[in-house]
């Protein structure tokens, strides 16, 4: 089982920078997808970033401002977020996809990020 830890979510006027930091309890392997998701108040949980060994994802509304990366030394995971807007309030979310072995995906708790205008 993966225990998953957010931190350095905050309070920033918009066009200000935030780095996010996912802690994991166990190892992290190479074939884990780790990943940021982001939930707004009255809407779903929508995907931010994933990163693999070799490829990153971004959606359309965070492309060219955030930056996802892992340290698997550290069994680590960031989440860069600069130029920040108002939009991108939400609480967001540490997920590990593993392909092998049950369960399959592992969630943090959270952590608030509030963007002033």
């Amino acid at each position: 089982q993966v225990r998953l830890v957010e931190s350095g979510g905050g309070l920033v006027q918009a066009g200000g920078s935030l780095r996010l930091s996912c802690a994991a309890s166990g190892k992290i392997f190479a074939t884990d997808v780790m990943g940021w998701y982001r939930q707004a108040p009255g809407k779903q949980r929508e995907l931010v970033a994933t990163i693999t060994r070799g490829d990153t994802n971004y959606a359309d509304a965070v492309k060219g401002r955030f930056t996802i990366s892992r340290d698997n030394a550290k069994n680590t995971v960031y989440l860069q977020m600069n130029s920040l807007k108002p939009e991108d309030t939400a609480v967001y979310y540490c997920n590990v996809n593993r392909p092998y072995g049950e369960p399959s995906d592992f969630w943090g708790q959270g952590t608030q990020v509030t963007v002033s205008s």
